[in-house]
């Protein structure tokens, strides 16, 4: 089974200006990243806008991802949705249409208890082959329900096709408890873009992170120096991130990932599935302005 390791991209969804999943910006987008060097593609997470798109789009962005991707780097969707029968139609598709493996959300909104929580992901892991490989995917902060470390292992146990977790609360106790599953053959990779070196450091593998988009290079030159045990590169270059991270999250992080690939060119709009907003022009020049002065282009010299 494939596995997600090093630079992961959650891809934004581009949009028409009426509304529709714009494949041809798509299809750019995925040339532009894996040109960039990033490790695997992981459409349809938060970043993606998932939970504001249909399943029927949702379909169609892996599609054409996996497609567009055509076995240049591994390509991971993010399936999970509120209701197990979505979430099942989506990994089914999934594992159809040739990408590498599924990530899994917990369910949102209603309040669940590990015992349903461990059915939701029993039943998505039986829907699909036995050697497709499900990562579970914990944001509590967004999704009410949490995966504890107890609750990973009962999954790890009754589920041999789910390999690891993404986590995107910035607990490093949590993460180091949820790599002790499986007697430590349970892959973590980490959503907060500051703890990327850290969490790689005591045995994470890999970030999923939504800046890394726009300066995928400063990643990778993180990767490349915890690669060869650099570590004081590592941090150097950690620490620079850290920096155009706080300019990127300033504000509707989302929104200014979309307007900063539509200046470059990559895709056409800045458009925002509603009720979710657009970054204005003024705020977009006001952003550039903060990355060119923090010399976002520049990666530091190791």
């Amino acid at each position: 089974m494939k596995r997600m390791y090093g630079v992961v991209i959650p891809m934004v969804t581009p949009l028409t200006e009426d509304d529709h999943v714009d494949v041809l910006s798509l299809q750019r987008l995925t040339d532009f990243l894996i040109d960039k060097g990033v490790d695997c593609l992981y459409p349809c997470g938060t970043t993606g806008e998932m939970a504001y798109l249909t399943d029927d789009e949702r379909i169609l962005v892996v599609e054409t991802v996996v497609r567009q991707a055509a076995g240049r780097v591994p390509v991971f969707a993010q399936v999970g949705a509120a209701n197990t029968s979505s979430t099942i139609r989506l990994a089914k598709h999934a594992a159809a249409c040739g990408a590498d493996g599924v990530g899994v959300v917990t369910p949102w909104y209603f309040q669940l208890s590990d015992d349903a929580l461990l059915s939701y992901y029993k039943e998505v892991s039986d829907s699909v082959p036995a050697d497709f490989p499900i990562y579970m995917y914990g944001i509590p902060q967004n999704a009410v329900n949490d995966i504890t470390p107890a609750l990973a292992e009962r999954v790890a146990q009754a589920c041999p096709n789910v390999v690891g977790v993404k986590y995107s609360y910035p607990d490093m106790t949590r993460l180091q408890q949820l790599m002790t599953v499986r007697n430590g053959a349970f892959d973590v990779l980490v959503g907060p873009d500051h703890l990327y070196e850290a969490v790689v450091a005591v045995g994470g593998k890999g970030v999923i992170s939504g800046n890394a988009m726009i300066v995928s290079e400063h990643y990778v030159a993180v990767r490349e120096a915890m690669a060869r045990s650099d570590w004081a590169s590592a941090t150097r270059l950690q620490r620079k991130t850290n920096v155009l991270n706080a300019i990127l999250c300033a504000k509707n992080n989302i929104g200014c990932y979309k307007a900063i690939l539509k200046q470059w060119g990559i895709i056409e709009t800045a458009r925002m599935r509603k009720p979710m907003e657009e970054v204005s022009a003024e705020d977009t020049a006001a952003l550039m302005k903060a990355l060119e002065e923090a010399e976002y282009k520049t990666v530091p010299a190791v």
